[in-house]
């Protein structure tokens, strides 16, 4: 063999086995000890489908509803014709106004759904259109929720 072939060898050895610290152990045998938890399932209530219908949105119990219709709301056409840093403030006013004028009532209020899904793209891009429901009590009040299924 020449000077060259016994260098490679003498430099070609298998790396050292790695030497463990406590830390990593200790580590290892925590790990080892946890076991996964298994969740217990309570057991649901079968209840029947026309029930289900009937159930309403926690805000919407107290109102005794007198009248109630769903709307597609073009805001495209109503809160895109204003400048762009006023789009959003200018449609939550056109539901307003429009649930108002479709529902002949003087006192309209928008729920917290309604208005995020109005500001979730920020304030210079509200929807083209929004779907509601519009409930009336006794009193005139007009209630705007999001439409079902939507």
């Amino acid at each position: 063999m020449s000077n060259q072939e016994e260098q490679d060898d003498s430099t070609v050895a298998p790396p050292p086995a790695e030497e463990k610290t406590e830390r990593e152990t200790v580590s290892e045998t925590e790990h080892a000890a946890v076991e996964p938890v298994e969740e217990k399932k309570e057991p649901t209530e079968s209840v029947p489908a026309a029930a289900e219908t009937e159930k309403e949105e926690p805000g919407e119990e107290e109102i005794e509803v007198v009248e109630e219709k769903i709307y597609t709301i073009p805001i495209g056409r109503l809160g895109y014709a204003t400048d762009r840093g006023h789009r959003s403030p200018k449609a939550v006013r056109d539901v307003r106004a429009y649930v108002a004028r479709h529902m002949k009532a003087d006192e309209v209020s928008i729920s917290n759904e309604i208005n995020q899904a109005i500001w979730g793209r920020g304030i210079n891009k509200p929807p083209r259109k929004i779907t509601v429901r519009a409930v009336k009590d006794k009193e005139g009040k007009v209630v705007v929720y999001p439409a079902k299924g939507s």
